[in-house]
């Protein structure tokens, strides 16, 4: 049986944890090696000290995040201290439905930064929009805080390889909120494909299947007086307010969301990789797609399919976001099927998976189970307390992987044709190299500047 890929990920970290930060960061391309830099001293938690950690962005995930670390706060001896959020309004309201649920007060800051000049905060969980995921990251990091951050890691390609670089540099626990990875039923699956339960498993296929309606044309109004707008903004662009983007629709504009595939995709591009077993990106993309019912306001396409090849491997991945309404894949909507010469697996949402052998499709074992979001911020703790990420369930390696997938798929769909990319050096290759590296970053707004050098 092949050496599981979960075992070389958890090797490669090990190895890095113990003083080599490697310039690439997939097992499989460790082309070059550098001295791990000078860290931050470290807080060594004890079993029964107390985790004290603030939430960032508190408009709708952010919420997850507070119920599931209340949910842990005897358990796993963790404390909210701290919620930030640039709309003043939002924080009052979730601070107040805070002290009304669990009887305690919580600090509120409009600026998240206050909470990074707390020395008494230990950690951050990100939940604000995509663009400022990484360098509220990357910031954390340099404050010497530990960090849960939602999907996707990044809004670019360039933003993932700096991520990596600031949880190595300054020792940061930096989990992916890529939840699956902690599920119990979909570990097993995983398990189950290591194993060659269904074969040689050469095909995923994502799907995203989420009904999202015309959002309409809002148009330019006054910004709220109790948004922070320039804050909101940060590395992205200052438009003239719209309730365009403020405070969900955001996703569907590229200066700040990357559509479906880098949202609730996010979950599905990690466990394509995951179970097929690839630890890089792909070399060649194609993807196509449009608007084909609404005519609002939305830059991103309602209907997009990628396909990511992996020819060395032999492998590939096929991803397919639709819109409204749809037939559902082997049951699933959201969710992922794998494909191998024995059979096929489907996994349904969260926590399910089935399974189907043979030219008849009789069925394999499966399993539902839920409960993975508590688990994986339970993870994070553990990995907090062991200053061990060895032994984290979505390091900062999968927020660059799997974000990246997304972000190379819509690189492809904005330039309308298929692309070359080189997984080594996370350039883009041949024909219209140059237009297409130039998407992999974006010009930042000063002073919000994800670094060149961490």
């Amino acid at each position: 049986m092949k050496e599981s890929t979960e075992k070389s990920r958890r090797d490669f970290i090990k190895a890095a944890s113990k003083g080599v930060l490697f310039a690439a960061v997939a097992p499989t391309a460790l082309h070059s090696a550098v001295e791990m830099p000078t860290v931050v001293p470290q807080k060594a938690f004890g079993a029964n000290e107390r985790i004290r950690i603030a939430v960032l962005g508190l408009n709708s995930r952010g919420q997850n995040h507070v119920d599931e670390l209340m949910a842990l706060a005897t358990k796993s001896n963790v404390e909210i201290v701290m919620f930030c959020d640039p709309d003043m309004e939002v924080l009052q309201r979730r601070a107040n439905e805070f002290k009304t649920k669990h009887g305690k007060t919580v600090l509120i800051e409009q600026d998240f930064r206050k909470a990074y000049d707390d020395k008494t905060i230990d950690a951050v969980t990100i939940a604000s929009p995509n663009h400022w995921h990484a360098l509220q990251a990357i910031w954390a990091c340099q404050a010497g805080k530990d960090v849960y951050v939602e999907k996707p890691a990044t809004h670019n390609l360039f933003e993932g390889r700096k991520m990596i670089e600031a949880a190595y540099k300054y020792n940061r626990i930096v989990q992916h909120g890529v939840q699956l990875r902690s599920s119990i039923a979909i570990r097993e699956a995983v398990k189950h494909l290591e194993d060659g339960l269904i074969g040689n498993v050469y095909m995923a296929r994502g799907l995203v299947f989420r009904q999202r309606a015309d959002i309409g044309n809002k148009g330019i109004s006054q910004t709220p007086s109790t948004l922070n707008y320039d804050l909101w903004c940060g590395p992205a662009p200052m438009r003239p307010f719209s309730k365009n983007y403020v405070h969900y629709n955001w996703h569907w504009h590229w200066d700040y969301g990357n559509g479906d595939v880098g949202n609730q995709g996010v979950h599905e591009t990690d466990l394509c990789m995951w179970g097929l077993g690839v630890d890089k990106l792909p070399e060649r993309i194609t993807s196509m797609g449009g608007k084909f019912l609404w005519d609002d306001c939305k830059e991103v396409p309602e209907v997009l399919t990628s396909i990511y090849h992996y020819p060395k491997e032999k492998k590939i991945i096929q991803f397919e976001v639709r819109h409204w309404h749809t037939n559902l894949e082997g049951g699933a909507g959201v969710g992922n099927i794998f494909y191998g010469d024995k059979g096929y697996m489907v996994i349904k949402g969260y926590g399910t998976y089935e399974t189907f052998l043979g030219k008849n499709n009789e069925k394999g074992p499966s399993r539902s189970e839920k409960g993975e979001l508590g688990l994986h911020f339970e993870n994070w703790i553990e990995a907090i307390r062991a200053r061990d990420m060895s032994i984290q369930n979505g390091p900062v390696q999968s927020g660059h992987l799997a974000s990246g997938l997304a972000h190379l798929g819509n690189i492809s769909y904005r330039l309308g044709r298929q692309l070359e990319f080189d997984p080594i050096a996370e350039r883009f290759i041949g024909e219209g190299e140059n237009e297409a590296n130039a998407m992999t970053s974006r010009n930042y707004r000063a002073p919000y500047i994800v670094p060149e050098i961490i």
